[in-house]
């Protein structure tokens, strides 16, 4: 992600979000205990709280974010590496990569190149969570983040022409309903891949 106004507003309101979103995910307890071992990349982690979760579950966690107020956030739980970097920026090889509400704000033009590059750096078989707001086309919310949001049959086609399996275990895909930073609700899906 490299849209400024997005940027300066995780920046501003970093604090805000980190409490708003200290909460358990049984997502993110289905990814560990599906990937069971191994290094993983939080991609677009925020404030690092799953990654600190992963990192205290004995995973390798490298956590990766475009907001230097968040890295230095993430980088406060033990275990994490924590790196500055877009996600243009991805490097290394990984058994996991969770994506949670992160590639949402990447320009829908970039988003088969970002699954690509996503799908690059798993090794063979290993396991992508992507978490998205569902919907069409693209707007700033009110507070001025730039969202991209798609259709289940569309996030699930692009995983596929980038070369993912899609999970079908019913542990492996959620739907739900948030309310957000600007607070306004938006219906989401998260989904499990293999690469």
């Amino acid at each position: 992600m490299s849209d400024k106004a997005t940027l300066d507003v995780y920046a501003a309101q970093a604090g805000e979000y980190a409490a708003m979103n200290d909460r358990e995910d049984p997502q993110l307890t289905d990814f560990m205990a599906a990937l069971g071992k191994g290094r993983v990349l939080d991609l677009g982690c925020g404030p690092g709280r799953a990654a600190g979760r992963m990192a205290q579950a004995g995973f390798d966690v490298v956590a990766m974010d475009a907001v230097p107020e968040m890295v230095a956030m993430a980088a406060k739980h033990p275990g994490v590496t924590a790196r500055l970097g877009t996600f243009d920026n991805i490097t290394g090889t990984y058994d996991g990569i969770w994506a949670n509400f992160s590639l949402l704000h990447a320009p829908r033009a970039d988003m088969p190149r970002h699954l690509a590059t996503i799908k690059a750096a798993l090794r063979s078989g290993g396991l992508f969570h992507i978490g998205m707001k569902l919907g069409t086309g693209s707007a700033r919310d009110s507070i001025g983040r730039l969202y991209t949001y798609y259709t289940e049959a569309e996030l699930t086609g692009l995983l596929t022409d980038a070369g993912f399996a899609i999970d079908t275990r019913k542990d492996a895909r959620a739907h739900g309903r948030n309310k957000g930073l600007d607070g306004t609700y938006a219906d989401w899906l998260c989904l499990r891949a293999h690469g």
